[in-house]
């Protein structure tokens, strides 16, 4: 089976709230689910790449094959498809926890970078995560 995710993470301050929003839809783009998350206090960057971990997370879940992961962090889109260097050292141990559980599950997945307002639903889930804190 193949999907989309979308995720975004955000935060109210760097570190500060943070959340994500994960959207997920079959190839054809009919929605499957709609999630959040609070993330309690985390850096912007962190509930990005955290974003991106369960949406990954949740579509292996769900039985994917083949992940198809859109989001607006043009980081983290760079860094997990290797164009661009880890600096951080909190990044790179989340960074390495999506390598693991894609080669453990054998999933395929390939990476999006989109413009924000392409990713309006993710970021309104993860906004819901940081109001309503749980």
């Amino acid at each position: 089976m193949k999907l989309k995710i979308y995720t975004d993470g955000g935060s109210r301050g760097n570190p500060g709230v943070s959340g994500i929003g994960v959207y997920i839809t079959d190839e054809a783009g009919k929605e499957i689910e709609k999630r959040y998350k609070y993330l309690g206090t985390k850096t912007n960057n962190e509930a990005e790449y955290l974003g991106a971990y369960y949406g990954i997370q949740r579509g292996i879940e769900l039985g994917a094959t083949e992940i198809q992961l859109y989001m607006d962090s043009k980081l983290v889109i760079s860094q997990l498809s290797g164009v661009w260097k880890i600096k951080k050292e909190e990044l790179w141990k989340i960074h390495e926890d999506i390598l693991k559980m894609i080669k453990k599950n054998q999933t395929k997945l390939s990476f999006h970078w989109i413009r924000r307002e392409e990713n309006k639903e993710a970021d309104r889930l993860s906004n819901v995560a940081m109001d309503v804190k749980n």
